[in-house]
């Protein structure tokens, strides 16, 4: 699909750039001449004369990957003024190795590792309160054997305890009793474990934290509002098992059943019993859970504590939250969540390994291959997660050829032409995110008129995306956008309106951009699409003629520099936007090649005056529209007419010589034509008031106030091209400075239904969604809370304004 015929001038030839910084940012320079085929080590010697660096020491760096010698440009898809960072390696001294040296180094050494060592103890000066509590616990002496009359409880004993960071009690048993102060008796500190922790996860806790395991279920009629009671709750999902905590019952509710008793209590988190958490609790586990909190024992007279375990019945294990919620801790299920991954067996579980990545185990002996011992490595794992060695490309290594541009004709072509020089082939820098790709009509913010050098420009800018191809559009949908590049003969011109011939019938095979007719076109793909834009039935046999033609889609339409030799409207130089057209009918004939080809006539139907125009140029004049070009290109074009003078000013003092005359003696020509720019042109600046619509929608949205003061502040001093619509002109730099102030920092594009949180960010309504779905319930921007019954409430006032500066932007979203 071809509409682009005729060669690129001579001044694009060999003008691709990039930019080569050093790491420290200190020298940036832009290296011309370049081509996508350009090998790495032909850089280097660039770079050499650039930075005076030799190549041997260089180390190329893009996108994070180390630039090798044996490949291009194109192998590391390097574009247009994109930045190649450059670090310098440094050559090492050689060592000392006598034995001065030696001795100095182990001195050092040891400096190093006393001092490690002192700043591990030492923080600012002082000891850490975490080492110092440590030295102390060693410091404790054990008192197991010992008698300490004021003990309540015995070693062995199972009692329950507080745990101190959860404020859950757990089932634990004392292991051992010191005493934190040894004048103070009564400061006794229990050492306890807790049911399911390791032998040597020991916790100290005062006697505060203990109590007697509790043994007494009470029954639905002994419940009352007030009473202390210790029941199972889990904070994170109520409806499901959870740990046992201190509550002060607040409310109960009788049934006719059991399943219909509801019990409402509060939290106490604290030591003492008026320690309440201010949000009521539901106790969904109600049948014989709800436990009587047990008092202190009662010491003997002889002093020595009574043991609940000999006086008492041993109480049944209360149940507590799994720590697996997929097999509920069963032993005799199998589960490959919190066992071998593999087997899903829960034997032996000291030959699991856990994976350092996704935390699953695995048994050493259902690894392929299986291992016989467990690795003394620090990290491993597991087979999903570990990164395949073959495919990873270290630094140092070339790069490995992969499918896609396997596939690439430029890959299998036998000819040595260096194809790499053109504007064509070095891609687009940046993407339109204005508008949706399958946007129908015109560009917020580019006025027709606007000019642009390179095709490549004009995909960027939006208005026409495909870089080569002439129509852009889907055949279920329509034409989006034409170019008119001289491509077919059939092709006739008009301004106000135009013949236009389809694209098809050619053999494009080996790469070609364009070739003679060789067949029949259809009304298929693109050719369908810009039938579909007419307003009248499909018919792909005869065509068809719109009624009202204006009712039809409507077509941006591009002309190419490349028209010029076949019509009086095409633009000097460049490619220009020339407005909306719409497709008044379309039809097949036979055209000047023998061939059946599809042609379309299309009429403007834009408000602006055409470029052409008497109007049409007075306002391209009034406004400051010029030929837009890519940021460096008017430098290298600089640089390149120097290059040229010097090497002629070589050659004619090297003519001169060679004639005997001497220096200052003889007579050359000099150059009087113009100087080439070595800047980009700068764009008039006239003094610029908002519309009354605009100011007023802008003026709604009280809550963006801030941001809208910011943007529209200045406007006087910004360059100014306007683009004529119903009821509104846009500044060009107005519309850039508020797609950056109202752009979503989760999405990256416009806000589309912008909700205004408190802290004053505006987020997009399913980006904010999609962030409280994940339980992200604060601000993308700030991370300020919003809470988890926060409402989405659309800002309209923005919602509005938004849709007046770009219309049609919210399409597709």
């Amino acid at each position: 699909m071809q509409h682009c015929a005729g060669k690129c001038p001579s001044l694009i030839v060999a003008i691709m750039w990039i930019r080569v910084r050093t790491m420290d940012g200190q020298k940036d320079t832009r290296v011309r001449g370049l081509s996508k085929l350009t090998k790495i080590e032909d850089l280097r010697i660039k770079l050499e004369e650039a930075f005076d660096v030799p190549p041997s020491i260089q180390r190329l760096f893009f996108k994070g990957k180390q630039l090798e010698d044996g490949h291009t440009l194109f192998d590391y898809n390097v574009g247009l003024d994109e930045i190649v960072q450059l670090m310098i390696r440094t050559i090492a001294p050689p060592s000392d190795k006598n034995n001065n040296g030696k001795q100095t180094q182990d001195e050092t050494e040891q400096s190093v590792n006393k001092e490690d060592d002192e700043s591990a103890m030492h923080v600012n000066g002082h000891v850490s309160d975490e080492d110092q509590e440590l030295e102390e616990d060693k410091n404790q002496p054990s008192t197991s054997e010992e008698k300490v009359p004021q003990s309540l409880y015995k070693i062995g004993e199972m009692i329950d305890g507080k745990d101190p960071k959860m404020g859950a009690w757990f089932e634990a048993k004392i292991v051992d009793i010191s005493l934190a102060d040894e004048n103070n008796p009564s400061s006794i500190l229990y050492h306890v474990v807790f049911d399911g922790s390791e032998e040597d996860e020991m916790t100290k806790l005062h006697e505060n934290s203990i109590r007697p395991i509790a043994r007494t279920a009470l029954p639905w009629e002994q419940i009352s509002v007030g009473q202390h009671v210790m029941a199972n709750y889990n904070h994170d999902e109520p409806d499901e098992r959870g740990y046992w905590y201190d509550f002060k019952i607040t409310k109960k509710l009788d049934g006719f059943t059991r399943k219909s008793r509801e019990l409402y209590a509060r939290l106490l988190l604290g030591n003492s019993t008026e320690d309440t958490v201010a949000e009521e609790c539901k106790i969904k586990f109600i049948d014989k859970e709800i436990f009587q909190i047990e008092g202190p024992p009662d010491p003997c007279r002889s002093g020595e504590s009574i043991s609940s375990s000999s006086s008492r019945s041993s109480p049944a294990k209360r149940q507590v939250k799994p720590d697996c919620s997929y097999c509920k801790d069963d032993p005799k299920k199998l589960c490959k969540h919190c066992n071998c991954h593999k087997c899903g067996g829960k034997e032996n579980p000291g030959d699991q390994l856990l994976c350092d990545e996704c935390d699953l185990a695995y048994h050493i002996y259902c690894l392929s291959p299986p291992l016989e011992k467990i690795p003394e490595d620090d990290e491993w794992y597991c087979p999903l997660c570990k990164n395949d060695t073959s495919q990873v490309i270290h630094a140092g290594e070339k790069l490995r050829e992969s499918k896609k541009k396997m596939k690439m004709a430029s890959s299998n072509s036998t000819t040595n032409r260096d194809w790499g020089k053109g504007m064509a082939c070095v891609g687009r820098t940046k993407i339109c995110s204005i508008v949706p790709p399958n946007h129908f009509g015109p560009i917020p913010g580019v006025p027709v008129g606007s000019c642009w050098k390179f095709r490549v420009q004009v995909s960027e800018a939006g208005i026409h995306r495909p870089h080569v191809s002439g129509i852009h559009g889907r055949d279920g949908d329509g034409a989006y956008s034409i170019v008119l590049a001289g491509g077919y003969e059939d092709d006739l011109d008009n301004g106000e309106e135009f013949f236009y011939t389809g694209s098809g019938g050619r053999d494009l095979s080996g790469n070609k951009r364009t070739a003679e007719q060789s067949c029949d076109q259809t009304l298929t793909k693109m050719n369908r699409a810009l039938a579909k834009n007419c307003a009248a039935p499909l018919n792909d046999k005869d065509g068809a003629e719109a009624k009202n033609w204006k009712e039809g889609k409507a077509v941006r339409v591009v002309r190419s520099a490349k028209l010029a030799k076949h019509s009086k409207h095409a633009p000097a130089d460049g490619n220009r936007y020339d407005g909306i057209y719409k497709v008044v009918k379309y039809w097949p004939e036979k055209g000047k090649s023998g061939f059946i080809v599809w042609r379309y006539l299309l009429r403007r139907d834009d408000e602006t005056p055409a470029p052409w125009t008497k109007e049409g140029k007075k306002l391209i004049e009034e406004h400051g529209l010029k030929m837009v070009y890519p940021e460096g290109f008017l430098e290298a074009q600089a640089k390149k007419e120097e290059e040229k003078k010097k090497q002629q000013k070589e050659k004619d003092e090297e003519k001169e010589t060679g004639k005997g005359k001497g220096k200052g003696k003889g007579k050359r020509k000099r150059d009087k034509g113009e100087v080439s720019p070595t800047k980009s042109p700068p764009a008039k600046k006239r003094s610029y008031k908002l519309p009354e619509k605009t100011k007023e929608l802008l003026d709604a949205d009280t809550i963006n106030t801030k941001l809208w003061s910011e943007v529209t502040s200045g406007l006087q001093d910004y360059p100014v091209s306007i683009s004529y619509k119903p009821f509104v002109i846009i500044l060009i730099t107005f519309v850039q400075k508020v797609e950056e102030a109202f752009t979503c920092i989760c999405c990256q594009d416009i806000v589309c239904e912008p909700i205004t949180t408190k802290c004053l960010h505006n987020i997009c309504k399913s980006c904010l969604q999609r962030s409280f779905k994940a339980e992200v319930y604060c601000c993308p921007a700030c991370r300020t809370e919003l809470g988890r019954n926060y409402k989405f409430t659309v800002n309209t006032s923005l919602d509005a304004a938004l849709n007046h500066l770009f219309p049609g932007y919210t399409k597709g979203r």
